[in-house]
């Protein structure tokens, strides 16, 4: 059993990267529970159960200041819904240190996005010029999903990605529209997990909880946060994770 005291820290973290970027968990939950003792799969669904917990507290905050559009949240989030059933599948048949190099992978091309995104965080991109902008978005989340299920990931900052790429909004809304769609896909992911037996209940609940608590507060900071310092604060973690999980599987 993993120590409450160590849960409850890592809630809090969890609180903070999902209230100031919109990101799941994965970065904090995957790495240190998996040097904790729990195995690479047991720690994506406990993270999948965790991303639903706190994105509770944070999709309010972000309603509340006007920064979540429904309309791209459901499409995003509905295709990510079908991705992550099949990637929950294929979480099971893939070698564990082959998913661990891949989400080391993945978080430190998350790095650069972020980074380079903080030098220039206001850029507005014109929405797509075609009618099938949306069907676009919605093929492009079925591949979130995908990841979703295979790593963890509930496609928080995948969302944004998709988001600069075929529509102009600001980083705030940005960040409110993809927990919404997060919510989605990380609830689909974990009924998958809940499903196979693969999510421990008890650290999930106390992550959880911790984190829907700081979840809410660290909001309330985001929405009054330059957007620089946002981007900053999400390519520092995503650094720090890549090199502690290289550090463990190399």
């Amino acid at each position: 059993m993993v120590p409450v005291y160590l849960l409850v820290l890592l809630g809090l973290a969890v609180g903070a990267l999902t209230g100031i970027t919109g990101s799941s968990g994965v970065l904090v939950v995957v790495p240190a529970l998996s040097y904790l003792g729990l195995d690479f799969v047991q720690s994506v669904g406990v993270s999948l159960l965790v991303d639903v917990i706190t994105t509770l507290s944070v999709i309010p905050v972000y309603f509340k200041f006007g920064n979540v559009d429904v309309r791209t949240s459901s499409v995003l989030g509905g295709g990510a819904i079908l991705g992550a059933q099949l990637g929950s599948r294929v979480a099971l048949l893939v070698p564990e240190r082959y998913l661990e190099l891949a989400f080391v992978v993945f978080a430190g091309y998350m790095a650069y996005v972020s980074f380079r995104r903080s030098r220039n965080p206001n850029i507005k991109v014109r929405r797509i010029n075609l009618k099938g902008g949306y069907a676009l978005a919605f093929v492009l989340s079925v591949g979130i999903g995908t990841v979703t299920g295979t790593l963890g990931a509930s496609g928080g900052i995948m969302f944004i990605a998709v988001m600069m790429l075929l529509f102009s909004v600001d980083v705030k809304k940005m960040v409110g529209t993809a927990t919404l769609a997060m919510l989605l896909s990380a609830t689909s992911g974990s009924i998958a997990y809940l499903s196979l037996g693969r999510i421990d209940l008890l650290a999930s609940a106390i992550i959880g909880v911790t984190a829907l608590t700081s979840g809410y507060f660290f909001a309330r900071i985001a929405n009054r946060m330059r957007p620089s310092v946002m981007y900053s604060f999400l390519g520092s973690v995503f650094v720090i994770t890549v090199v502690s999980e290289l550090a463990r599987v190399i």
